[in-house]
């Protein structure tokens, strides 16, 4: 069965290709899920008026990404975290924490728009893209910071129990 995709559909096709399927995908999935149409003429005229519509806003859409861009370039995102000796976080910066740090910056981003392949764990400067658009990505500075109190309470326990041996040395004899 042929049909018209009305959205793009993994390793099957984009927005308004006309794509042959199994007769039961079509069917069962693809029409139910109002994913695609059945291509026939009078639909494929339809297409292609959505097709130029689309190409339209994706062109609009690109132009605000790119107006974004500008603007995202001098942000710089900074966090403080609880962090180990040795710069783990006990816990993580997620791409919900930066979409809300960017919210309140005023910058309304999805957090399904920040690349985050995997939570940041460590103390330091990563950069991180925003995929704004199919074709227009940004890149921001984020920054972690361990919390100051941390460290002085890592260096305080490191050298707690050096200085309790000695006095309970002498508590023994």
């Amino acid at each position: 069965m042929e049909v018209i995709l009305k959205e793009d559909v993994e390793n099957l096709g984009h927005r308004g290709e006309v794509v042959k399927v199994a007769d039961g995908y079509a069917r069962n999935f693809l029409l139910p899920k109002k994913m695609a149409m059945q291509a026939t003429e009078a639909n494929k005229a339809v297409i292609e008026q959505m097709k130029s519509a689309a190409a339209r806003r994706s062109a609009t859409e690109k132009a605000q990404a790119e107006e974004l861009v500008a603007k995202l370039a001098p942000v710089s995102l900074s966090f403080t975290r609880k962090s180990g000796v040795e710069g783990h976080l006990f816990g993580s910066v997620t791409s919900a924490d930066i979409a809300a740090d960017l919210a309140a910056k005023g910058f309304e981003i999805d957090r399904r728009k920040i690349v985050l392949p995997e939570p940041i764990k460590t103390v330091g400067e990563v950069s991180v893209a925003i995929k704004l658009h199919r074709e227009v990505t940004a890149q921001i500075k984020v920054t972690v910071v361990a919390e100051a109190g941390e460290e002085v309470a890592a260096e305080v326990a490191a050298e707690a129990p050096a200085a309790e041996a000695p006095a309970a040395e002498a508590a023994a004899e």
